[in-house]
């Protein structure tokens, strides 16, 4: 196949903690001739991802280095512990970092919030992943603090998580290589963006449709009008009318008064005697 003979596709990265199941069911309702792939990364693979052609746009975690891609930033996450639910924590709807002084504060390697200074105590290692802290939480030896969608992700009945109010965020945005700014890539910004299914952004405009009644209309009348100025031509003057279009004294068979104009026949009576 050449390259015009393949088929369009779209690549769709996503870091974990991301759903973008509602809109791939937008553009599967849109494009349905063209198939969207889901490409699973980490935060820290994301960006190579998208430069080294892997996927054509992603939901990537902020910040993100505006050299060579775009990004629109969407939504910022709420920061939650996880924590056992027997820990005391448990009993309150949030807590701020100096509620956590006392207690040991996982710190995994591919870390999001980008911390300047972590809570709590260290712990002696750092989990390779957020997966393997869970793990450790799970098995209280600590607590582990991260974007709310990462917590969900890694449920366990066996724990809960708070709202962190003072705990660094993590912001998800679209980006991709600004360089490859495609069609497709178009379509997908206007969907992220809540585009309706007729906005013209990314798409060529729909032609505008002459309106044929409106037309047709038009010549009737005018050939109506035609007929009209022709008629009156043949038929709006009288006979023996002039240049001018007034009969003249000699030809209009009337007089002023408008009676005839021909001479009545004198009556004829007894003849006169001559004296």
């Amino acid at each position: 196949m050449t390259g015009s003979d393949v088929p369009p596709s779209f690549r769709l990265a996503y870091v974990p903690g991301v759903t973008p199941t509602k809109w791939v069911r937008i553009w599967n309702e849109r494009l349905p001739d063209v198939p969207l792939t889901l490409v699973g990364v980490s935060a820290a693979e994301a960006f190579d991802t998208l430069r080294g052609s892997g996927a054509d746009a992603g939901f990537v975690r902020l910040p993100v280095d505006r050299a060579d891609l775009s990004a629109i930033p969407l939504y910022t996450e709420t920061t939650v512990v996880v924590i056992p639910k027997d820990h005391l924590v448990a009993a309150v709807e949030e807590v701020s970092t100096e509620d956590l002084a006392d207690e040991i504060v996982l710190h995994p390697l591919d870390d999001v919030l980008g911390w300047e200074t972590l809570p709590g105590r260290p712990a002696f290692e750092r989990p390779a992943t957020t997966a393997d802290a869970i793990e450790l939480v799970a098995a209280g030896i600590g607590v582990l603090v991260v974007p709310q969608s990462l917590a969900r992700l890694h449920h366990r009945k066996d724990l809960t998580y708070r709202t962190v109010t003072d705990a660094p965020e993590s912001r998800i945005a679209l980006s991709w290589p600004e360089e490859r700014t495609t069609d497709l890539v178009e379509e997908f910004i206007g969907i992220v963006r809540g585009r309706t299914v007729n906005s013209t952004r990314g798409r060529p405009p729909t032609p505008p449709q002459p309106k044929q009644r409106k037309a047709g209309a038009a010549k009737s009348g005018a050939a109506k009008s035609g007929a009209g100025k022709s008629g009156a031509g043949r038929t709006g003057a009288k006979p023996g009318a002039g240049a001018g279009g007034k009969a003249t004294g000699k030809t209009s068979g009337k007089n002023p008064r408008g009676g005839s104009a021909a001479p009545k026949a004198a009556k004829r009576g007894k003849p006169r005697r001559r004296p």
